[in-house]
């Protein structure tokens, strides 16, 4: 059952600028993650709820949650 389905696009600040921001008191090294907040449409996850990011040109990041 799928629960969100959005988009960078639809972010207040595009990922430039949270970079910007970031690296202004920190030093972002590499596989470092940004966490930038939840689109509309979440809801409480279950044990055994599988949870699927997918970065164009990158690949699928695909956790089950525990």
């Amino acid at each position: 059952e799928k629960r969100q389905d959005s988009n960078t696009r639809l972010q207040i600040f595009d990922i430039d600028h949270v970079i910007h921001e970031l690296t202004q008191g920190m030093t972002l090294k590499a596989g470092t993650i940004i966490a930038t907040g939840t689109p509309a449409g979440v809801g409480p996850m279950q044990p055994g709820d599988t949870v699927e990011v997918e970065v164009s040109g990158i690949g699928i990041l695909c956790n089950t949650i525990v």
